[in-house]
């Protein structure tokens, strides 16, 4: 049974350079077997968060909002591809993620991170570990962090130079650590209901 994986990527910039590390990992996960799937949250361009799905009466939420929701319900696993603004989060990436709740839960998720600097993105990507966990998901230890992105992949998402050799050593462990934790909640959630 092949992992049905969300990669989310949110940033709203003209000259997105994340989308790179967001194609990088639907590529890799894909190349190992796994249905992976981008969600580009300024694609998918929710509005600010007024009301969640689940405040929808059923059949009226936005339609966009709908598609989404399902695909979020029937994947296996999450991959959050985050930016870092001011030590934070992304906001697009932020406003898509809350539109929703208990579709999250019972999956495990895995952040790459990634900056134009040498940090990597980091501290968002701690940040997303603590937002993701209150949301229900288990979240990996593996991460991928990638700084500078523009000297470690190029425009069409393929590692470069020795900033994309040490990402390529990286990923491997990143997939498998998120594999394996989503084959554990798939035998769970079959042997035993959630308990809420």
């Amino acid at each position: 049974m092949s992992d049905r994986i969300l990669v989310f990527y949110g940033s709203y910039r003209s000259d997105r350079m994340g989308v790179r590390l967001a194609d990088y990992i639907v590529a890799g996960l894909n190349g190992r077997g796994a249905q992976a799937e981008l969600i580009d949250a300024k694609a998918v361009d929710l509005p600010m968060l007024d009301r969640m799905y689940k405040e929808y009466p059923k059949g009226t939420a936005p339609a966009a909002m709908e598609a989404l929701a399902e695909k979020i319900r029937t994947a296996d696993a999450f991959v959050f591809v985050t930016g870092e603004y001011n030590w934070g989060p992304q906001p697009g990436l932020k406003n898509l993620t809350d539109h929703f709740l208990e579709e999250w839960f019972w999956r495990p998720a895995a952040v790459a991170s990634y900056s134009a600097g040498r940090f990597s993105g980091v501290r968002s990507g701690t940040v997303w570990h603590s937002i993701l966990s209150e949301m229900g998901m288990v979240v990996v230890s593996s991460t991928l962090a990638v700084g500078p992105i523009s000297q470690t992949l190029d425009a069409q998402g393929k590692p470069t130079g020795s900033a994309g050799d040490s990402l390529e050593r990286s990923f491997g462990r990143f997939a498998d650590d998120l594999a394996w934790w989503t084959e554990a909640a798939r035998a769970q959630r079959g042997r035993k209901a959630p308990p809420y």
